[in-house]
């Protein structure tokens, strides 16, 4: 079952974007994709599936982009580690994941871990600079170019929701069994 997580510099910078071109370019995944957010969403439960694909949430934007599975996870970051415990049980076992989520970095060892950066644009998460530290590559907005000091892969997107040939490349490699 291969995971992915994605993380991101800040709020509006592409994650769910990112996601969406991930699981449409990777359809041969039947990807359970899964937000985690800190605050509530008027859901009863700390784990609620969307069931209607569309454009007016995130995880409906998952569905609408072809994933099998979309949810929602709402913890705090004392009570995550307890909701992903349960989750795992809510989720068949050989279920492709792609989580959006830089907490997760701390309760998750992903096939892949990438860091959505907008750059020097915006206000940057605390949590970022964790996520960036383990994340595989980077994925950024704009023309090809190089990012020095990393020592990583860069991916520069022109649209967020439309992955790159060498990016979809990148990644089959490190998700399929060897």
């Amino acid at each position: 079952m291969p995971v992915i997580l994605v993380g991101g510099s800040g709020k509006s910078v592409g994650k769910t974007a990112v996601i969406c071109g991930l699981i449409a370019a990777l359809r041969e995944f039947a990807w359970t994709a899964v937000k985690i957010t800190s605050h509530a969403h008027g859901e009863r439960e700390p784990i609620w599936e969307e069931t209607t694909a569309g454009q007016t949430t995130d995880t409906a934007r998952y569905l609408a982009a072809g994933a099998s599975r979309a949810l929602l996870v709402s913890a705090r970051d004392e009570m995550l580690a307890q909701v992903i415990h349960t989750l795992w049980s809510r989720v068949e076992r050989d279920s492709p994941l792609i989580f959006e989520s830089n907490r997760m970095v701390d309760c998750l060892q992903p096939d892949v871990c990438l860091a959505v950066d907008a750059g020097a644009d915006g206000e940057r998460k605390p949590s970022f600079e964790r996520l960036r530290r383990r994340a595989d590559a980077t994925i950024l907005r704009g023309p090809d170019g190089e990012m020095p000091g990393l020592g990583k892969p860069v991916f520069h997107l022109a649209a967020f929701d439309r992955v790159s040939p060498p990016l979809q490349q990148w990644l089959r490699v490190r998700l399929m069994p060897h």
